[in-house]
């Protein structure tokens, strides 16, 4: 059984922690952490799971990005990590679904994240071939979903960094 919550300011260690363990080394050098540079995350949406016990499980973090000429307003879904001795439980899934449910019901309308289609393609996420993401990136693995009806309806091009947007909480 595992609470989820917000992530407060005194979850972030064990956040980072987890993620360091979770990813490889040197996971700062990816391209998603240059759109995540000087941005806050959408701190709504950012969510820990912990056991009766108090021990971290999983998070998950969202940013807010930009999209295309228009600057049209996403989710940069990531980094979402369970921790190894808790992979196979279903928590990576519940992180999903709580946090695109609560994205939807704050009125995002696009979520966009790197990652692999068979695995997230179970939550909606299809490959993006209509969306450029920052080098270095494999473009299959740019993945997007629509919280509403024709929400990617006229969106394409870069995604950027949206260190203006606005976020709802």
């Amino acid at each position: 059984m595992y609470q989820i919550e917000q992530e407060q300011i005194s979850d972030w260690w064990d956040v980072e922690a987890l993620f360091d363990l979770s990813f490889a080394p040197g996971r700062e050098a990816l391209s998603s952490y240059r759109l995540r540079e000087g941005v806050d995350s959408v701190d709504a949406l950012c969510l820990v799971a912990r056991d009766v016990d108090g021990v971290l499980g999983g998070a998950i973090r969202f940013w807010p990005i930009r999209i295309g000429e228009n600057n049209d307003d996403a989710l940069l879904l990531g980094p979402i990590a369970v921790h190894p001795t808790r992979q196979g439980e279903g928590l990576g899934g519940k992180l999903m679904r709580i946090s695109l449910d609560k994205a939807q019901k704050l009125g995002w309308q696009r979520v966009v994240l790197v990652g692999d289609e068979p695995y997230y393609a179970r939550y909606g996420f299809r490959k993006a071939d209509f969306l450029q993401y920052p080098p270095p990136t494999n473009p299959d693995r740019l993945l997007y979903l629509g919280l509403g009806d024709r929400a990617f309806s006229g969106v394409s091009g870069l995604i950027k960094p949206a260190k203006d947007v606005a976020i709802s909480s």
